[in-house]
């Protein structure tokens, strides 16, 4: 659940299972990046990569629009 929490353990889903995996499922775990990198194809690097440009330009928007100069 590291990429949700501050555990900072990449496989441990902390008992809320893998989100896209599991029908319930809340923790973004390293088994989810791999999960989503092979539906599309992608190694887990890229995949990752991609997740981190786009997470980077929505909080920059957010940014922008809360504290706009």
């Amino acid at each position: 659940m590291c990429y949700n929490c501050t555990c900072r353990i990449p496989d441990d889903d902390m008992g809320h299972g893998h989100a896209g995996l599991d029908p319930h499922g809340k923790a973004i775990t390293e088994r989810t990046f791999e999960e989503a990198a092979r539906a599309f194809g992608m190694s887990v690097e890229a995949t990752k990569r991609e997740v981190y440009e786009m997470l980077k330009k929505e909080i920059d928007k957010k940014d922008k629009q809360q504290n706009p100069r």
